[in-house]
């Protein structure tokens, strides 16, 4: 059985009178729609150039994210020079250089997880705001009801404002970092976590405490490059001062090569001398700078161990004193007790 191949033709002229005429209608009726210039630009021109718009801002995003993060690894490769803000010299190698060089990593860190943000936020507003032109909605009334609503928002949230604006101020000038012990505010701990608008602190108790970075007008930082473990040893006046002073400063240079604090401390301690006199005992004060946030535990460690020289070398403390007692007038008072003169 032989098979024949029917045209379209064939099926038009096999049809109804009156058919063909209807579908050479619709057929033109599409062709004329598609064609229509405004039909082009609803379903072509347009979504071809919103596609293009996204593509773009996709790209600007990724190019952006690019460039930012290759200048961070160039800023965090280039070394850090002793500028303005070193209080003395440091070594390359020292740990108050590694030191130094973590908080400024951070730093950068934090600059360019910013600077990113800012950088989606610009390119995507382009974005929204080329899509709506696209799309035939006049964006110049948008733009300035934009502004008039961010009048109205600077008006009504001027401390939000001032939130973000110090707290770029504060990376920008590098004031502290997380991890470092600051007091602000009355309020002394470790910054657990930065924001452009918050500052978190943990105080020594545990208490978590939230602070507004524009309600922060001083700052005083114990980690930024080095800290300073101060002591006031207290001495009998009954002690030889010349004694208790070697006994203090050999005990604290001692103490300062122990291997339990040998790495946070930097340089020698040093015996400043009598820092208060009092009628019952003198005070000498010393002082040894440290790592960041180190002075605490230094200070605890060298207190002990210069207690325990003290006591080796019968240096006596403030309440070590013989009791001194007269059972006649006429007696005179030594630290062993009376003796009556001959």
């Amino acid at each position: 059985m032989q098979l024949s191949t029917i045209q379209p033709t064939q099926l038009l002229s096999a049809a109804p009178e009156g058919t063909s005429e209807r579908v050479t209608d619709a057929v033109s009726g599409v062709s004329n729609w598609w064609n229509n210039p405004e039909t082009q630009q609803n379903f072509v021109t347009r979504p071809l150039w919103i596609l293009v718009i996204i593509v773009v801002a996709f790209l600007a995003q990724w190019a952006m994210h690019r460039i930012i993060t290759r200048a961070t690894k160039k800023a965090i490769a280039k070394p850090s020079s002793n500028g303005r803000f070193h209080r003395a010299p440091i070594q390359d190698d020292s740990p108050q250089a590694r030191s130094q060089e973590l908080r400024r990593v951070a730093r950068f860190k934090t600059l360019a997880n910013v600077g990113r943000s800012l950088a989606a936020i610009v390119i995507w507003v382009w974005a929204v705001m080329a899509i709506l032109d696209q799309l035939g909605i006049n964006v110049a009334p948008l733009v300035a009801s934009a502004g008039i609503v961010g009048v109205a928002l600077g008006f009504g949230a001027q401390s939000l404002v001032k939130d973000f604006l110090s707290g770029m101020f504060i990376l920008l000038e590098n004031q502290y970092g997380v991890g470092d012990v600051i007091a602000v505010n009355d309020v002394e701990g470790t910054v657990e976590d930065m924001t452009m608008r918050i500052t978190t602190l943990r105080d020594i108790d545990g208490t978590l405490w939230y602070i507004r970075n524009g309600d922060i007008e001083q700052v005083g930082n114990n980690s930024d490059r080095y800290s300073v473990a101060r002591m006031e040893v207290p001495v009998s006046l009954f002690a030889d001062p010349s004694k208790a002073a070697d006994v203090i400063i050999t005990a604290a240079r001692a103490a300062a090569k122990d291997e339990h604090v040998r790495r946070d401390i930097i340089g020698e301690p040093e015996l400043l001398g009598v820092s208060n006199f009092s009628t019952d005992h003198l005070t000498y004060r010393l002082t040894v700078d440290t790592m960041p946030g180190a002075q605490w535990g230094v200070s605890r460690f060298m207190y002990e161990q210069i207690l325990e020289a003290m006591q080796e070398a019968d240096v006596r403390l403030p309440g070590s004193e013989p009791m001194l007692v007269r059972n006649d007038p006429r007696e005179k008072i030594t630290e062993r007790g009376p003796s009556h003169d001959k």
